[in-house]
């Protein structure tokens, strides 16, 4: 699919996966690419007190196996949701921005979609409420086996591929004095730390070619 950026779901995805949808190209979601663990499907990586804190949503036992994504439920057993969002909160409530933004992103951890691209998707759409921008995507119909650009495994936690498109901008963290600058982590840390200005961290981290 030529000129196209093709992406996975994301589970309050990375800076580097919301520039993405800046570089003002056709975008695909897949939603028909079997789960991978450990992935940024359904994690996210956040600064904590004591440095990067990885926050994972659970999936329901055994329905990973060769579970398309757009199929894959959430495991409620386990009390995800008030966990994380505690720890979101101890994360960033002394950020510039946190009580500005907060409400909104803490209203998705008291609802409980079925499935996990529902709720990356709300959270995905709530985040570009925030810092203002409607960027145009879709969802793939079918598995697609390729696209000019295709971030699908390339963007994650551990070992990610090289990006000549992204080189991430500076911004000031809540811990930055105990850990210095950590980069690319959750879009959430860019939001509660620069606010408005958001969009413009996201626009300086993008290389063009």
């Amino acid at each position: 699919m030529e000129n196209t950026i093709l992406l996975s779901t994301s589970y309050l995805g990375p800076v580097q996966y919301f520039s993405k949808f800046l570089l003002g190209k056709k975008l695909v979601i897949e939603k028909h690419d079997n789960f991978i663990k450990q992935t940024y499907r359904n994690r996210c990586i956040i600064y904590g007190a004591n440095g990067p804190m990885s926050l994972t949503v659970p999936v329901l036992r055994g329905s990973f196996h060769k579970t398309p994504v757009k199929s894959l439920m959430i495991d409620y057993s386990k009390k995800w949701q008030s966990e994380h969002w505690r720890a979101i909160e101890s994360a960033y409530r002394s950020s510039p921005f946190f009580e500005f933004y907060s409400e909104e992103i803490r209203e998705s951890y008291k609802k409980q979609p079925e499935l996990l691209i529902h709720l990356n998707t709300e959270l995905l759409e709530t985040i570009f409420r925030l810092i203002g921008i409607s960027p145009d995507y879709s969802f793939s119909t079918q598995y697609l086996s390729s696209g000019e650009f295709d971030y699908r495994t390339a963007i994650r936690p551990k070992q990610a591929l090289p990006d000549p498109n992204f080189k991430p901008a500076f911004y000031h963290q809540v811990f930055e004095d105990r850990f210095g600058f950590i980069e690319n982590l959750s879009m959430l840390d860019l939001l509660f730390n620069t606010g408005p200005e958001a969009p413009a961290f996201l626009q300086q981290s993008i290389v063009q070619q």
